[in-house]
């Protein structure tokens, strides 16, 4: 797609998916990346009623994989999911250099959009911020979804850098995992439908979608892709009631695939439920016994297993 045909089309800063979209695990052999595993917990999110697939992000442990790893797992995806739903691969660094590289890969193997988190570690400023994001986008012809977490990265995407970004006619959405209410609310009163918002939270849903958000990019979906579907399209049906009975059922699902640091938990409760997920890579651990107990139990407790 030439550039100008791009921006015409995003001129309106179309969701590129309305819903849940699953940051999918990879599962590993002791060599690489179990394909055959990818491509089963692939088809099963998507008849489970997944939106879209999130590859190689942090739950996808990403910053373990190698570079030819990382690029292998978007391309398979892709293929995988022969456009089913909207394949959005991760390829943010705190590199400007190498995302920009690793984002044109993924334009080039047929991606639907990137997802970028904020520079970690070495961090920036929010001009650096602004440079940043505006060299990976003006690299690709596909739309960027910003990341923001904060927790993990050192940086937070401030108001006024969020105003300044969403005038980019590639930069279309943000993933928030700051879980601070108020600072999105202000995002949304600063960037308005210029930016579509997603939530990066599963315990924030629901008040996200309140706030004009357009979905979920989710870990619960791993495990329960059909929940994490049906607390988004009920809230846009109207039926925002059932949104919130959900969002408020799942509480414990939720709080057990965070009881330690993503995606430790979630990859334990997807063996649980018979995928071949391989370990974890170091420095991850496996949990805590008390937390495998936690997460066994909510498991139990919504019939998982």
């Amino acid at each position: 797609m030439a550039a100008d045909d791009f921006e015409e089309e995003f001129s309106m800063k179309k969701p590129i998916f309305r819903g849940a979209g699953v940051a999918i695990i990879t599962p590993f052999t002791e060599t690489g990346i179990n394909y055959p595993e990818l491509g089963r917990i692939i088809d099963d999110q998507i008849a489970g009623g997944t939106d879209a697939i999130i590859i190689t992000g942090t739950t996808g442990e990403s910053s373990t994989t190698s570079d030819e790893e990382h690029k292998e797992a978007i391309r398979f995806a892709v293929e995988h999911t022969r456009g089913r739903i909207p394949v959005i691969a991760g390829t943010g660094s705190n590199d400007t250099t190498y995302a920009v590289q690793l984002s044109q890969y993924a334009e080039r193997v047929g991606a639907d959009a990137l997802l970028l988190v904020t520079p970690y570690y070495n961090k920036c400023t929010q001009n650096g911020l602004i440079a940043h994001y505006t060299k990976i986008a003006d690299s690709v012809n596909i739309p960027a979804i910003l990341y923001n977490v904060p927790s993990r990265t050192g940086v937070c995407i401030k108001t006024e850098t969020y105003a300044a970004l969403a005038k980019h006619p590639r930069i279309v959405g943000v993933k928030e995992a700051s879980g601070d209410l108020s600072a999105i609310l202000r995002l949304r009163a600063a960037a308005g439908d210029d930016l579509v918002l997603y939530s990066g939270n599963d315990d924030q849903i629901v008040p996200i979608l309140s706030l004009g958000g357009q979905g979920v990019i989710s870990v619960l979906s791993n495990i329960a892709p059909r929940i994490a579907h049906d607390i988004c399209q009920n809230y846009f049906d109207g039926n925002v009631t059932e949104a919130t009975r959900l969002q408020i059922a799942y509480a414990d699902l939720i709080d057990a695939l965070f009881c330690e640091v993503n995606p430790i938990p979630v990859k334990t409760a997807m063996r649980m439920l018979g995928y071949n997920t391989g370990t974890l890579r170091m420095p991850l651990s496996e949990p805590e016994p008390a937390h495998t107990a936690q997460i066994e139990a909510a498991l139990r407790a919504h019939n998982l297993i």
